[in-house]
């Protein structure tokens, strides 16, 4: 296509290359700005590097132990033991680290892991927990919340007459765990 002498001179006129120049221009700012604004909205990731409110060691414990203890009371879970670890929410070692409780207790004989789960869920309700979805490798398990703490409970597939809560607090520990050796630390005897 060959084009003619006056359509060519129409581009380098200095009207035209003024609307070219804010063209440009315009597309460069709005580009820009669609970075700045990306980068001031926060994302799941920021939640875990800088949480708002940080906790102690004896905070995160005391988070998931305390509400363990309640447990305990308000479902009357026969012959409790349980276990505390500081887990890291990231990865293995990096933190922020949450509070895990992992407990197990005895089924009631005659009332059935299915129905006691859902009696347990009930009696945590009335006290204010919130349930939430089931736990996805647990068909009859039950999740509740309640002041960022997360309690699952289901039975215990190996041991059809025990059922197994775990407990998980906020991800809010920035202290230095990475060197630790402590793992389970057992709490049976703050359960009884």
């Amino acid at each position: 296509m060959i084009l003619s002498p006056g359509r060519g001179e129409s581009l380098r006129s200095p009207a035209a290359r003024a609307l070219l120049a804010v063209a440009l221009a315009v597309s460069l700012l709005l580009g820009g700005a669609f970075l700045a604004v990306g980068r001031l909205h926060s994302s799941p990731a920021d939640v875990l590097d800088h949480p708002s409110r940080t906790a102690t060691d004896e905070q995160t414990r005391a988070e998931v132990v305390e509400q363990a203890k309640r447990i305990v009371i308000i479902a009357r879970l026969q012959q409790p033991s349980a276990g505390y670890l500081l887990m890291s929410c990231k990865d293995r070692d990096d933190p922020p680290y949450q509070g895990a409780v992992y407990m197990n207790f005895v089924v009631p004989a005659g009332s059935g892991a299915v129905g006691y789960m859902q009696a347990i869920a009930a009696a945590m309700v009335g006290h204010g927990w919130h349930e939430g979805p089931r736990p996805n490798q647990h068909l009859n398990g039950k999740t509740l919340s309640k002041d960022g703490v997360t309690a699952i409970f289901y039975e215990d597939i190996d041991h059809p007459n025990h059922g197994v809560a775990r407990l998980y607090g906020q991800c809010r520990d920035m202290n230095n765990h990475r060197g630790d050796t402590t793992g389970w630390v057992n709490i049976t005897d703050e359960l009884r």
